[in-house]
């Protein structure tokens, strides 16, 4: 009987299943960001830039590309279209009375700058109070503001714009001198004749803007070299007269006085640069601001 009831109780009572606990680990895939769009981004929009270099390189000419560099670079405009402002300097004209240039010294091509014996007024400006009468070192100083029209306050010019390359200015006792030269295959003049070339029209209307600021007189002397040129109908003289007779007469045009000018000289070949420099270098047209006293 006993043994009846215990078996009864073992079948009545319930199992009790062991618990089970699963752990599930889950890895999460890393997480990037964006900083890879940033760099890709950068990436396309350096090409794009590259690509429209190359297409503006190839879609315009040398003259335009000039321009486009003109109208970053502070300077003398050459090209009247282009330009940061109204007129020269900024927006600043060499007639305004504020504009002043810095008195740095040196000279805008390969010719050093000849400081003996410089006597006499320039009359470019007028002297100060208290700094006595215009002797030699202040017409050296106010000549030096002429130069530095050329040099545009920020280094050599002609690193800006190739047309200067045709420039170099010097102080001797005459006055300032404004040299305007031949360089290899860019003469100033059609070979063999007086007819300026598109350049030399270029910068014969520049420098007269920038003279149209003083009040000096101006003397005018072309010049050859040695080496007959081919066509040439006229001697020597004959032709460099008929050269300094054009620049005069391109001058007056751009707006210079007529009445500043005291002399037109036609130099041959007889007066050469000096030793050692090639024979292009004496194809010139200098343009001398005289002294006042002269």
């Amino acid at each position: 009987m006993g043994a009846d009831m215990s078996e009864n109780d073992s079948a009545n009572k319930p199992v009790v299943r062991p618990i089970i606990i699963k752990k599930k680990i889950i890895k999460a895939a890393g997480h990037h960001g964006g900083a890879w769009k940033v760099a890709y981004a950068d990436f396309v929009t350096a090409m794009m830039a590259f690509f429209l270099l190359m297409w503006l390189l190839n879609a315009t000419s040398e003259e335009q590309r000039q321009g486009i560099a003109a109208y970053f670079s502070p300077g003398i405009p050459i090209f009247s279209e282009t330009g940061g402002g109204q007129g020269m300097f900024g927006g600043e004209t060499v007639f305004s009375e504020d504009t002043k240039e810095s008195s740095n010294g040196g000279t805008v091509g390969d010719r050093s700058e000849d400081r003996s014996g410089n006597a006499g007024s320039t009359g470019v400006m007028e002297s100060k109070e208290g700094e006595g009468d215009a002797g030699a070192g202040d017409g050296d100083a106010e000549f030096t503001e002429i130069e530095n029209m050329f040099r545009g306050n920020s280094g050599e010019s002609w690193a800006a714009d190739p047309l200067l390359k045709h420039v170099a200015t010097r102080i001797t006792d005459e006055g300032l001198i404004i040299d305007i030269f031949d360089l290899p295959e860019s003469p100033l003049f059609n070979t063999g004749t007086n007819q300026p070339s598109e350049k030399m029209y270029l910068l014969l209307e520049m420098i007269s803007r920038v003279i149209g600021a003083v009040t000096n007189n101006i003397a005018i002397s072309a010049h050859i070299d040695s080496i007959p040129e081919p066509g040439a109908t006229l001697d020597g003289f004959s032709l460099t007269a008929g050269r300094a007779l054009i620049a005069n007469s391109v001058m007056i045009e751009a707006g210079v006085d007529p009445n500043r000018f005291t002399r037109l000289t036609g130099g041959s070949d007889r007066t050469p640069v000096g030793q050692g420099a090639p024979e292009y270098r004496n194809r010139r047209v200098e343009i001398v601001l005289l002294r006042k006293d002269r």
